[in-house]
């Protein structure tokens, strides 16, 4: 783990070479104050040496300016160190972020992965910027000055430091318990975020239907939660600081009374003996300075430990082997495939599925919501991978294929569109960034929706808001497909893309559709059987398994599900 973390050094090695550097001239300069002040004591004071006290004093106060210049650059350079680390940390994580699989989102809140991208990282950057100067300071000083003192006396020297393992076995023994419970406030904090994300992004929810009070409930439980871990955090850095502080204290009380008997007994000198009593606070400094740095160590390596937890989450990965899959031609087949979710209760999501789309048709799923059927969507982009059995496109497996170049090959319209808070040229654009001005024009034209635009103070160039909140269901809907339509890939995947339309807007919406899915291969799922009347093929999903399969006279004609659910849907117009 420390050799990880140092290796984060490693680009700022100019920066952190000029800051020990600085950091070993603060604790050198720290130095002269003692030894002026035992000479002064011993010999100028008492043989009326005046004029080497004031040269003396000058000399002190240009060391102490020069030692401020110093600390300057620390305090300036080296934060500016520690945020190029931070800064650095944050770029690894979001581009693995990136690179992780559907499975790891199923099971991270966003509001837990943001506070590890800026609370956690916050505390390691004041780690990676204070640590190895305080370190170095810190044992510079406790060795000069146990090298000072000795020339004062060795023997009260000895003495003092006879009492720091006393000191190292009460920091030893607490810093466990310190440990885990920072860690465990940590965690609470980032329940916190994820709540606060959790009823931000659904305050519209909350205002529709009264609830304020009951988020404000469920927030609390997260609030007691972190009041009671940072309770048990601050009890743990409370028994650490008062057990380690009288410590130190103890150390003036031997220096005070073992002094006392070496000057009573003729072996130390009034002036020596008053230098030291001055100079031991040389020693307890750099102790105390320790001592105050293991809160901001604790803090700052259970970050790093929960940074590397996300760096280290395994990310999605290529078969050995696997090509460029090119430009695809959009035939599709399932070949006994088998997927589960990874945990009981939804074990075997889909049991040996098998069927086959020919190029440029379309495959219509219909079901019971939980049979599977967006699962079947998922698979195809590879966004989980199959267990049993094997998907093949053009007749060649998609684990053959890289995943970059499958999903380049494929569009996506969903029910949940997710539209980013930009313009809406960035959101039209997102389908395929080096797109010319006249071909995302062409694509908002095809999806029906650039005449709205049109009629928007700044066109193209307006902000949407968070979600595109300031659009309607159905112009979100249209800027997704607008957004597909710039990509033109030869395979289309509509998962329940109109249900949450009204039917006015689906109409509209649907004519949009199916100019885009001229000459794809689509794969549509749909509640809506009026959507997917005319499907070259019709497959009823449930519990993980195809009942059914054929054209829609053919389902009706054979009067299973798939009958009963068209007479259900148009009861009306039969009878």
């Amino acid at each position: 783990m420390l050799k990880r973390f140092l290796s984060y050094y490693r680009p700022h090695r100019f920066i952190f070479t000029l800051d020990m550097l600085a950091a070993l001239f603060v604790a050198a300069i720290g130095m002269f104050y003692p030894v002026i002040t035992r000479s002064m004591l011993n010999d100028l004071i008492p043989n009326r040496k005046y004029n080497l006290v004031l040269i003396f004093g000058i000399a002190l106060l240009i060391l102490y300016v020069v030692r401020m210049l110093l600390n300057y650059f620390i305090q300036y350079y080296g934060h500016i160190m520690g945020v190029r680390m931070q800064a650095q940390m944050r770029s690894e994580m979001f581009r693995h972020i990136e690179k992780l699989p559907y499975s790891f989102f199923d099971r991270q809140e966003t509001g837990k992965i943001m506070s590890r991208m800026t609370s956690d990282l916050n505390d390691i950057s004041e780690l990676a910027h204070h640590g190895p100067e305080n370190i170095l300071i810190s044992t510079i000083t406790i060795v000069a000055s146990f090298i000072y003192l000795s020339t004062i006396s060795v023997p009260l020297t000895l003495i003092i430091f006879a009492c720091v393992p006393f000191l190292l076995v009460i920091a030893t023994s607490l810093r466990g318990k310190m440990h885990a419970a920072f860690k465990e406030s940590r965690v609470s904090v980032a329940e916190i975020n994820a709540s606060l994300e959790s009823s931000i992004s659904g305050i519209r929810v909350t205002k529709a239907f009264n609830n304020a009070a009951k988020e404000e409930e469920k927030f609390e439980v997260g609030n007691e939660h972190f009041v009671s871990a940072r309770r048990r955090a601050y009890s743990a850095m409370g028994a650490f600081h008062s057990g380690t502080t009288f410590i130190t204290d103890v150390f003036n009380v031997v220096v005070l009374i073992a002094g006392g008997f070496f000057l009573y007994n003729g072996k130390i000198g009034f002036g020596d003996y008053s230098a030291f009593i001055v100079s031991v606070n040389l020693f307890l400094t750099p102790v105390k300075s320790l001592i105050g740095f293991m809160e901001q160590y604790q803090n700052g390596v259970t970050g790093f430990e929960r940074f590397c937890e996300i760096v280290d989450a395994e990310p999605e990965r290529d078969a050995e082997g696997a090509v460029d899959a090119g430009v695809l031609a959009g035939e599709i087949e399932f070949r006994g495939v088998t997927y589960s979710y990874g945990d009981e209760e939804n074990k075997d999501v889909l049991r040996d599925v098998s069927f086959k789309i020919a190029q440029g048709k379309k495959f219509a799923l219909v079901g019971p919501s939980g049979g599977g059927k967006t699962t079947i969507c998922h698979l195809i982009p590879h966004f989980y991978g199959v267990e049993k059995g094997d998907l093949l496109i053009d007749g060649k497996s998609i684990k053959e294929m890289t995943r970059e170049s499958l999903r380049r090959n494929i569009g996506i319209v969903q029910q949940d569109i997710y539209l980013f808070n930009a313009s809406i040229r960035d959101n039209i654009l997102y389908g395929r960034l080096d797109a010319t001005e006249e071909e995302m024009i062409a694509a908002a034209k095809r999806a029906n929706i650039h005449d709205y635009i049109m009629t928007l103070e700044k066109g193209y160039d307006t902000q949407i808001g968070e979600r595109g909140v300031r659009l309607s269901g159905g112009q979100k809907q249209r800027l997704s497909i607008a957004r597909v339509f710039l990509k033109n890939p030869p395979i289309l995947i509509l998962d329940e893309a109109t249900s949450a339309l009204d039917n006015t807007t689906e109409i509209l919406i649907q004519q949009a559709l199916d100019e885009l899915c001229l000459g794809r291969t689509t794969v549509v799922v749909a509640h809506r059987l009026s959507t997917i009347k005319n499907a070259d093929e019709i497959a009823v999903v449930a519990n993980g398994q195809i009942t059914e399969q054929g054209t829609h006279e053919e389902l009706l004609a054979l009067g299973g599900a798939y009958a009963d659910l068209y007479r259900l849907q148009f009861r009306e117009n039969l009878t």
